[in-house]
């Protein structure tokens, strides 16, 4: 249940429309919902303007399943990420409407597309490699309420690329960039920008990237002031936080479920 949906229940009962018993079923599940396994958060949304969201690795399918279904009561959003292809056939088997991306595992149920943030979310990719991280970041934003735009493959090691996209990313009201191997491209888009650049790490590269590492290293010693890190290969992180910054300052009370 988000703002606008217990405002409405509200007025409901203020008008008459809608007895205490009614409006007392209708929020039975409020806070939260014990599953056994899983205590589901109904209030997230009233708290961020975003409902929970489900990380699909390490729970079974009738798990994953079981929790989008209850969030799916109350929310017209739902996302799921890192789901295999096995869990996300038996979600979309059991629920419809949803809409799978396997190549970074994203599930999402997306009824209320509205966009509501003030500007553009632009998702960078250094190489092809790390479009599943940066898939995952677009997912999540465009879920959110956000116009997003993709640019793919501009990596430092042929600059002129990105110098190519750099009146796209000047537009921008936040950026998100990817990267593996030596991790040097947030910061090169963060001194073209001047709007804040979150730098995503990825698992990408030979032996002394040691999976990411060497690439976050880098990222969290950038010169450029407006680059901030999130973890390696968190598409997922990025692209929430990135719409956070994007709101407007009332859309806590406007965000979609």
């Amino acid at each position: 249940m988000d703002p606008d949906q217990l405002r409405s229940l509200l007025e409901q009962v203020r008008a008459g429309a809608l007895d205490i018993d009614g409006a007392m079923t209708r929020m039975r599940h409020l806070p939260f919902e014990d599953l056994g396994f899983a205590n589901v958060d109904h209030h997230r949304a009233l708290r961020h303007g975003i409902p929970e969201v489900v990380f699909a690795k390490g729970k079974t399918p009738d798990q994953v399943i079981a929790i989008a279904e209850r969030l799916l009561d109350t929310a017209n959003n739902v996302l799921i990420t890192r789901a295999d292809s096995e869990c996300a056939a038996a979600v979309l088997k059991k629920l419809d409407g949803g809409e799978y991306f396997p190549r970074s595992g994203a599930l999402r149920f997306w009824r209320d597309r509205t966009i509501r943030g003030q500007g553009t979310v632009a998702v960078v990719s250094a190489g092809t490699s790390d479009l599943p991280v940066a898939e995952e970041a677009q997912v999540t934003a465009e879920v959110m309420g956000n116009e997003v735009i993709t640019i793919h493959d501009i990596g430092v090691a042929g600059f002129h690329r990105l110098m190519h996209h750099r009146q796209r990313l000047s537009e921008a009201r936040v950026v998100v960039v990817c990267a593996g191997m030596e991790g040097a491209l947030p910061s090169a888009v963060g001194g073209l920008v001047g709007c804040p650049v979150i730098a995503v790490p990825t698992s990408v590269g030979y032996g002394a990237s040691f999976h990411g590492l060497a690439a976050l290293l880098g990222m969290l010693n950038s010169c450029a002031s407006n680059v901030t890190v999130v973890n390696i290969d968190n598409g997922f992180g990025a692209g929430y936080v990135a719409s956070l910054i994007n709101r407007p300052p009332a859309a806590l009370s406007k965000a979609p479920t």
